[in-house]
Parts: structure tokens; C-alpha cells; sequence
């Protein structure tokens, strides 16, 4: 009957131990695909009006943002997104950030940004007069 008893509780630790095994590396792997998710932008410019983007989205989770931008439009185009969150008042002209190369009509460049924080962050164009004649935007930040 010991012999019997050893057996049974031998077998129930070695079915949780089993378990636990198999559990950890599943929730381990959720975990760290979730921390490298990376968000993609599609923005057009010179598009559906030379001077303005279009997004595929306006609001992203903070984190890693990747803008790809294509120049729709007849004259070149830049992309600068502020770096630093504003109170949502889209009127920047100018701002600190990080910018893509000017590029041709029909070129296309990509921007990566990662935001630490929820807010609102601007994007416009730096090419002289274009972000005075509303080539400029904003983006929410989650």
C-alpha cells in the first residue's frame, strides 16, 4: 500500500511538473512579441492637395512608429514629426523632431520614431512655405 501510495504521488508531482514546464514558455513568448510590435504609418504627400498628407491612420500606441512616406504630389516633400507633445493645436510651423530626406515627386523615404508617452505630436513639411499653407498635421499618441 506504501509502495502504492509513493507511486500515485510520484506521478501527480511529476504531472504538475509538466505543466509548469510547459506553461512558462508560452507565456514567456507572448510577452516578448508584444514589447517588439511595431506600428506602421502609410503617409502620402502632395495628395489629395499639394500641400497636405494623407495618413492611414492619425492615432498610433506609443512605441515604435515607422512612417513610410510616398510623394504624390508635383513638388518635393519632406516629413518632420515633433518630438515633443503639444496641447493638440496642430500649429506648428517649425518644431524639434525627427525628419525624413526632401524627396522628388514619386520618391519615397521612411521615418522611424518611438514615443515614450501619450499626447498629441505634430507632423509637417519643412519645405519652405509648405507648412504655412497647411502641410502640417497631428498625431495622437495612446
Amino acid at each position: 500500500m506504501d509502495t502504492i501510495k509513493v507511486g500515485t504521488l510520484s506521478l501527480a508531482l511529476c504531472a504538475m511538473a509538466a505543466l509548469t514546464v510547459w506553461a512558462l514558455p508560452a507565456s514567456a513568448g507572448a510577452t516578448s512579441s508584444a514589447a517588439t510590435k511595431t506600428t506602421i504609418v502609410k503617409v502620402i504627400a502632395g495628395k489629395p492637395s499639394e500641400f497636405a498628407f494623407t495618413l492611414s491612420t492619425k492615432t498610433v500606441k506609443h512605441g515604435t512608429v515607422i512612417f513610410k512616406l510616398s510623394d504624390k504630389g508635383y513638388l518635393p516633400h519632406d516629413l518632420k514629426v515633433c518630438t515633443k507633445a503639444n496641447a493638440g493645436k496642430d500649429t506648428a510651423n517649425t518644431c524639434t523632431g525627427k525628419l525624413t530626406p526632401t524627396i522628388s515627386p514619386g520618391a519615397s523615404a521612411s521615418l522611424t520614431v518611438t514615443f515614450a508617452k501619450a499626447g498629441s505630436y505634430e507632423y509637417l513639411c519643412t519645405v519652405a512655405g509648405h507648412a504655412a499653407y497647411g502641410m502640417k498635421g497631428e498625431l495622437k499618441v495612446t
